[in-house]
């Protein structure tokens, strides 16, 4: 280990941009001694150092792992180009940040699923590592797994991991680790081990599983084999005060994405957008306790030294708690220059009290989500959002001092016509007019600016729109050039897009099943790697690994499918009914709202029946 640790210094670190993404020895970073341990875990995250250290989940389970005195856990991320470069020319494998230690010596190899687009990464990372790429050829070495909402329909990536861990991680990885342990102490082989595996609730071994295919391509059958359950359910916590979290926080050495104490405010979201996975499978809402995230920001600021903290869920501003919490963060911290800062918000939860609460320490610009430029389409989506809330919202943050406004939308939903694309620049410019009179109002001479995100839709598993085929890529394309042409005639008005050709491998994938294993393989074969950043997406590479393979993404991306189709993920189950996504999908057709259970009556999805946990609000009664 310090002869590899050595060579890193000597061999890699000098002749590569940006070393000290690579050098480990962050604050607070856990270094476990090797011999002592019985377990040794490498998680692995298969995106950069200043992507992967944004990422919440790392940082929980980074603590829940190493706080077992039997395991350790320790990080390693996808190096860029020029480092892998390096490390193939010298011979150097994957090695993780804490010791510097070859990721294959490690008995277990965790990557988290973020991201369909980062799956070539995970190839790349394992053969970095001398890892072989296919479970079936990895006899002996680490025990390969996942977790992450792409465990959720892991097809695609199922020929590669030994086995995915469905939900919330805090209880279920330590207790797969614990049987691993056991396991390899009686000296079982692999496949004895992941047999007994499938047992625990939450894990998913996919070589357990037989797919069988009709003509027309289309899935047959999904059949368990060696007693493995014939519906996998997800893990999760019913009291978020209760989940471990980390009481120091990882201070990283070069600037990552999102560089800031994060607290965790709740899990889960009841909103029902129809097209959020993470609203669907993250359900029920559980709140922490104010006391219980004050205390966790006094550690977590005294162990770091962060200036602002983030406030995270799926939906911030919908914490029963938002505004009493805040005033107490406030309150405690802002002499000392701490700030609280919101990721995007829902407009019509948003405040003139909160605005003015956030802003007291720090402005930066604000981001607001109306996903859709009409009523119409948002009732489809369920957004459950009216123009008058955007409007009333958008006109407190500029009234507050805000003079940069974010509105993000989406295209190539169901049932989209040319006045939902209208309505996406009507919607802004309204907004834009509005802030440039309170600005007249007040005589602000800071120029205004309304920026407008577009995303292509990409059709998610577990969702109500999970049987809808993607727009074609001509179609978004045609949108996309609308939307620019329409939005050049306002100034201080600007809109951007993402890249059409990612959304729709994306949504291949998203969609997919096993069979695209074989194409992931021919891809990075041929060289794709990073595929979510721009410079280094090769999508002719892709069409050709797919024609290679025999298959079209066109198959899995643009296909309707059938109400009784066997769905890919069909065996794996976040708690919420395959039969009310496909009624909340004839609601969208027909454009009827779904209201929220937390403050109505239960809305039917079954989750909380089938997994025996409730909504959990802290503000109830407040």
């Amino acid at each position: 280990m310090v002869v590899l640790r050595e060579r890193i210094t000597r061999e890699l670190l000098p002749f590569v941009t940006r070393p000290g993404q690579y050098i480990g020895g962050e604050y607070n970073q856990i270094v476990k001694d090797w011999d002592s341990t019985q377990l040794k875990m490498a998680f692995l995250f298969p995106d950069t150092y200043e992507i992967g250290m944004s990422f919440v989940g790392m940082r929980i389970l980074y603590h829940v792992v190493n706080a077992q005195p039997d395991f350790l856990l320790e990080r390693s991320f996808a190096p860029l180009v020029d480092m892998e470069a390096r490390m193939r020319e010298k011979g150097i494998p994957l090695f993780t940040w804490e010791s510097g230690r070859a990721v294959k010596d490690f008995d277990v190899v965790g990557f988290t699923l973020q991201y369909e687009m980062s799956y070539s990464n995970i190839l790349n990372m394992l053969d970095l590592a001398g890892i072989p790429l296919l479970a079936k050829d990895r006899v002996s070495g680490p025990l390969v797994v996942a977790g992450g909402p792409g465990a959720f329909n892991p097809e695609p990536v199922a020929d590669f991991f030994d086995l995915f861990m469905l939900g919330e991680g805090e209880e279920l990885l330590p207790e797969l680790l614990a049987a691993y342990e056991k396991s390899k102490q009686a000296g079982e082989s692999k496949h004895d081990f992941l047999v007994k595996a499938a047992q625990i609730p939450g894990v998913y071994v996919p070589s357990l599983y037989q797919v069988t295919y009709g003509e027309d391509g289309v899935i047959k059958e999904i059949l368990p084999l060696e007693n493995g359950p014939a519906v996998v359910y997800k893990r999760v916590l019913p009291d978020m005060d209760l989940a471990m979290y980390p009481d120091k926080e990882l201070v990283p050495l070069t600037q990552v994405v999102h560089d800031r104490l994060v607290l965790e405010v709740m899990r889960g979201c009841t909103r029902g957008c129809r097209f959020c996975q993470a609203g669907i499978i993250y359900r029920p809402v559980r709140e922490k306790s104010v006391d219980k995230l004050i205390q966790q920001a006094d550690a977590l600021l005294e162990s770091s030294g962060y200036e602002e903290m983030g406030l995270m869920s799926l939906s911030t501003a919908d914490y029963s708690c938002v505004n009493e919490l805040i005033s107490e963060l406030l309150d405690r911290y802002s002499e000392e220059g701490v700030g609280v800062s919101l990721p995007s918000l829902r407009v019509d939860a948003f405040s003139v009290d909160l605005a003015e609460k956030v802003q007291k320490v720090r402005k930066s610009g604000l981001t607001f989500a109306p996903e859709a430029g009409t009523q119409r389409m948002r009732n489809v989506i369920n957004k459950g959002v009216t123009e008058e809330h955007v409007l009333t919202a958008t006109k407190a943050a500029f009234s507050q001092g805000w003079s940069q406004i974010k509105l993000y939308f989406m295209i190539g939903l169901p049932t989209e016509t040319k006045e939902d694309l209208d309505g996406i620049i009507d919607l802004a410019v309204k907004v834009l007019q509005n802030g440039k009179e309170i600005a007249r109002e007040k005589g602000i001479r800071k120029p205004l600016k309304v920026s407008v995100s577009v995303s292509s839709f990409v059709p998610k598993s577990h969702t109500p729109f999970q049987w809808f085929g993607q727009n074609t890529l001509a179609e978004l394309k045609e949108k996309q050039h609308y939307l620019k042409e329409q939005a050049k005639q306002y100034k201080n008005l600007s809109l951007n897009y993402h890249q059409s050709e990612v959304s729709f491998l994306e949504a291949a994938f998203s969609r997919g099943d096993r069979r695209l294993g074989q194409v992931l393989l021919k891809a990075w074969e041929m060289g794709c790697k990073f595929d979510g950043w721009t410079e280094h997406f090769k999508y002719q590479t892709w069409i050709d690994a797919f024609a290679a393979c025999g298959y079209t993404p066109e198959f899995f991306a643009y296909r309707e499918m059938d109400k009784d189709e066997v769905l890919p993920w069909q065996h794996l189950s976040c708690g919420v009914s395959q039969k009310w996504l496909w009624h909340e999908w004839q609601k969208a057709l027909a454009e009827d709202l779904t209201a929220d259970c937390r403050h109505n009556p239960c809305s039917g999805c079954g989750v909380c029946q089938k997994l025996g946990v409730d909504n959990d609000l802290k503000g109830a009664g407040r």
